[in-house]
């Protein structure tokens, strides 16, 4: 598995140490650049005394001129840190400082490399000499030829250099593997306070996905790993409110169903025995068949509709005058209010209200509200109906005079299974179903209630927004 940790190790460990390595490269180059810098400033000071002094003193007999130059080496006052050589024109060492015989042959690469140019004024070498010691040596021309001296030679020892070089890159590369192991450290530890949360979460996700919504995470973390676990938890508590409606719904949904399917098989078979056409109880028994078998069609077009709502609800737009949509519905439940002895009270506007909706959704949405309307409505009350627009939106407003809703049921009436606890029948899912067909139009279902003195709700329609001419021709009509 691809982990946090691998890719941190991938990532950002390898760049760390990348970056440090990189670093003590480049501190010891410079490091040693500088001292080899330093050392060759102090030899080329020394040559700058020796030509100081050999100007100064300059004879012209070329004996006296000999022995002068051989009076600088031997007086030479840097034994311990130079050496200096006086060389002829083939190289060979005349007379050292450090009291060695002279040597022929020399053929060191700062010797060769000025005697062989007439430009160069001093050849220089870092490298290590015939007996294995690192030095450095920088040769000059001498201010005058005499006695065959054409040249001058300091060396001295990089030993001291090297040492010093080493203890600092021992130093360094201390420093820098502590700053890796620090890195390491904190690292791990920063990626153990991701890993070991998100494990616990990976595991309760596994507990909720397997269907115990009752787990929760324990962390207090005030930061982004928190927030998640808060979030987790919400879902899990969701989920489970959802679990115990769906629960509930189809506890609710099978006694619905019983119900008439239990009416609808007694008068069935009481029908079936009934020789006479014209018996009271013939007619009584194909009334409450057909009563219950609507009933049964209501609430499985209900279920149908939150069916289609899982796939996106689909809606076929039309321009509709929303007053007669209104009438045709008071219309429509008309004698059902009258056999309940409820009135309703509505007065259809005198202009036409025109929206842009879908005709059957309408109408299920105005019939679906005022069936409730009705449902809880006492005898004697009455059931108002009102129609209000502004500029932009059309409001159906519908009041009953019933027991209203309690608050705690009012917060969750429109959520899908929801059944409040005055709930009659129905399936919990008919005001679900009818704030999606309003979101769907463009508007909105607003719930307001009072416990002992009704329930109001307010549906809202965008209006259709109609051109110079259409607007002209319904003022003519």
């Amino acid at each position: 598995m691809n982990s946090i940790t691998k890719r941190w190790v991938r990532g950002s460990l390898f760049f760390t140490i990348a970056v440090v390595l990189i670093a003590e490269a480049l501190f010891l180059y410079y490091m040693v650049n500088g001292y080899q810098s330093n050392t060759r400033n102090a030899i080329q000071i020394q040559f700058n005394n020796l030509r100081w002094q050999l100007e100064v003193s300059a004879v012209s007999s070329p004996q006296t001129r000999d022995l002068q130059l051989r009076n600088v080496v031997e007086q030479f006052d840097q034994k311990t840190q130079f050496e200096l050589m006086l060389l002829d024109a083939n190289g060979n060492v005349l007379i050292s400082s450090s009291g060695l015989p002279a040597s022929s042959a020399m053929v060191a690469p700062d010797v060769q490399e000025l005697l062989q140019s007439d430009v160069l004024e001093q050849g220089e070498y870092v490298g290590k000499n015939e007996f294995g010691e690192k030095i450095m040596a920088i040769t000059v021309r001498t201010p005058y030829t005499s006695g065959g001296v054409v040249a001058m030679r300091l060396v001295t020892s990089m030993k001291l250099v090297d040492d010093t070089v080493a203890k600092l890159a021992a130093m360094s590369l201390v420093f820098l593997l502590v700053v890796v192991l620090a890195s390491i450290i904190s690292g791990v530890y920063f990626i153990r306070s991701i890993v070991m949360p998100l494990r616990k979460i990976e595991a309760t996700a596994a507990l909720i996905a397997q269907g115990d919504f009752e787990t929760r995470i324990e962390d207090q973390r005030n930061d982004e790993i928190g927030s998640l676990c808060k979030t987790i938890n919400n879902m899990a508590e969701e989920l489970s409110k959802s679990e115990q409606m769906k629960n509930e719904f189809i506890s609710s949904v099978s006694h619905e169903l019983r119900t008439p399917l239990t009416s609808i098989k007694g008068w069935a078979e009481t029908v079936g025995n009934i020789r006479d056409p014209g018996d009271p109880s013939f007619r009584r028994g194909v009334e409450i068949i057909s009563g219950e078998t609507e009933r049964l069609y209501s609430m499985v077009e209900e279920l149908l509709d939150f069916s289609r709502m899982q796939n996106g609800l689909s809606i076929v737009p039309e321009r509709l005058d929303l007053a007669a949509e209104v009438e045709d519905v008071v219309l429509l439940t008309a004698q059902r209010a009258a056999n309940q002895n409820v009135v309703l009270d509505f007065e259809a506007p005198e202009l036409p209200v025109p929206i842009l909706a879908d005709k059957n959704r309408v109408k299920q949405v105005l019939l679906n509200i005022l069936d409730n309307a009705l449902k809880y409505s006492p005898e004697g009350s009455t059931v108002f109906l009102e129609i209000l627009q502004d500029t932009a939106n059309a409001f159906v407003t519908i009041a009953d005079q019933g027991l209203g809703i309690a608050p705690e049921d009012l917060e969750n009436i429109k959520l899908r299974f929801y059944k409040g606890k005055g709930a009659t029948r129905g399936s919990g899912i008919g005001l679900a179903v009818v704030e999606e067909i309003m979101q769907a139009h463009g508007g909105g279902l607003d719930i307001t209630s009072e416990t002992g003195k009704g329930t109001q709700v307010v549906l809202r329609f965008p209006l259709h927004k109609l051109g110079a001419l259409g607007q002209a021709l319904r003022g003519a009509g």
